[in-house]
């Protein structure tokens, strides 16, 4: 039931996404400030993002700042996550979700503050990164898709960026 062929244009089988395209995005949604055990603040700047292929997943290392009443200065170090993509069909979105944390590290800051920090990194991790927007699929790259019945799929990390691949949307009572 689907066209084929008749606009003379040929079909995509996926959309490509780069790495500054991806780099650009995120650093919209920062800097971002999250409390910990309501003593802290964690401030979080924008992230230096980087591909990892070998397990289709993305790494982020983002700058971070420590500060609150209960401390003497600030301390500054380091957030690294690593994470997936998800598609979101509601707003065509490219979201970050499970997020593995890698290290929450800050220089000079005592092992027992480091100790407590490092209990909230997760969940910290999971605030800052969650649902993360990284990037929205444009009318113009699914507009001959759509037409077509077809949606996105698998969303493949390369060294370069991201490939999404484009697949037939499942008819009314069929399974995938």
């Amino acid at each position: 039931m689907a066209a084929t062929g008749c606009s003379g244009k040929s079909v995509p089988s996926s959309v490509s996404v780069s790495q500054q395209k991806l780099q650009e995005m995120l650093a919209k949604r920062f800097p971002r400030q999250f409390p910990v055990a309501g003593l802290l603040h964690l401030d979080l700047k924008a992230p230096q993002l980087s591909m990892r292929p070998e397990r289709n997943m993305l790494n982020a290392v983002i700058p971070a700042e420590l500060s609150g009443k209960v401390l003497k200065e600030q301390y500054s170090g380091l957030l690294n996550v690593d994470f997936a993509l998800r598609y979101e069909p509601t707003d065509r979105t490219l979201r970050a979700y499970q997020i593995k944390v890698n290290q929450l590290s800050m220089d000079g800051l005592s092992p027992a503050l480091s100790d407590m920090l490092g209990t909230y990194a997760t969940a910290l991790a999971e605030q800052a990164m969650g649902q993360v927007v990284l990037y929205q699929l444009q009318d113009q790259e699914l507009a001959l898709v759509d037409a077509l019945a077809m949606e996105p799929g698998a969303i493949t990390v390369t060294a370069q960026g991201l490939t999404v691949a484009l697949v037939q949307k499942a008819g009314p009572g069929s399974k995938r």
